[in-house]
């Protein structure tokens, strides 16, 4: 199945049984859309063993990403390897606030889902540029007592960035026990900025440069606490409050002249 979420933004459900049956809330996959195309890592937006389908959500930003989006219903992924990664710990207790941004906040739903089936009670802050980019709300509001939409420009819910609401909604209600965050990697780390000064424990899901995804190639490298850690094997979360976000985001723009670069094929 495929459904469009915004003009640039796409839901996937896919076949794989076995990645289906082994998932778990957290972890990812890594597709290649045909032979000669880059192998993506792209964290699970659900999965339903039963079924044994996956879902994922692609926003397209780069060659890849487009080829992906331009799959049609029926056509087929050539590789989907997963689950990778750690799962996230849920608490079974305790108040939990997920943030998301952009296509995040889709990533955000079996975590929150699967916290609110276990006891622990759930918020959701999302936020994108404009209205028309903002995704999976409604999803959102079934499993959380809350739900806060942002936007830059005000076209819809809170007129401002995610951190903005979150200092608002911590000032006004009080302390959450922990705050897990999937986005953009310059608006994890703004968060984990502002959730150090409320002393708020704080989860981050990395998604550093990345190529095989089992921890042989070194390339998702980054340093938590001072140690050298692989994000596709010891991630992707961690502690928000101890990744070195400056090195992360360094390494992150080490290809990014390649990245601009359209090739033909």
């Amino acid at each position: 199945m495929k459904e469009s979420l915004t003009p640039v933004t796409n839901r996937f459900v896919i076949e794989a049984p076995w990645v289906a049956r082994a998932a778990r809330p957290g972890q990812f996959v890594i597709v290649r859309v045909h032979e000669k195309g880059e192998r993506i890592p792209v964290t699970l937006a659900d999965f339903d063993p039963d079924q044994g389908t996956i879902t994922v959500v692609v926003q397209e930003v780069g060659r890849t990403s487009r080829l992906f989006g331009a799959l049609a219903e029926g056509e087929t992924v050539m590789d989907v390897a997963g689950p990778l990664g750690e799962p996230y710990v849920l608490r079974r207790q305790g108040t939990v606030m997920g943030i998301g941004g952009g296509f995040g906040a889709a990533a955000l739903l079996p975590l929150l889902r699967a916290l609110n089936q276990q006891g622990a009670k759930t918020e959701a802050i999302i936020g994108a540029r404009t209205k028309e980019l903002l995704i999976v709300e409604k999803e959102l509001q079934h499993w959380c007592r809350q739900v806060w939409p942002c936007t830059d420009d005000g076209s819809y819910g809170f007129h401002g960035l995610v951190t903005d609401q979150l200092k608002k909604r911590l000032e006004e209600t009080g302390p959450v026990d922990e705050v897990v965050v999937i986005g953009p990697m310059p608006m994890m780390r703004a968060v984990a900025s502002l959730t150090e000064g409320f002393k708020v424990p704080t989860q981050v899901s990395l998604d550093p440069i990345m190529v095989d995804g089992t921890g042989m190639c070194g390339g998702c490298r980054v340093t938590v606490n001072n140690e050298v850690k692989f994000a596709c094997v010891d991630g992707p979360f961690f502690d928000g409050h101890a990744v070195d976000f400056a090195e992360c985001t360094r390494r992150n723009k080490t290809y990014i002249e390649e990245e601009s670069v359209v090739h033909a094929g």
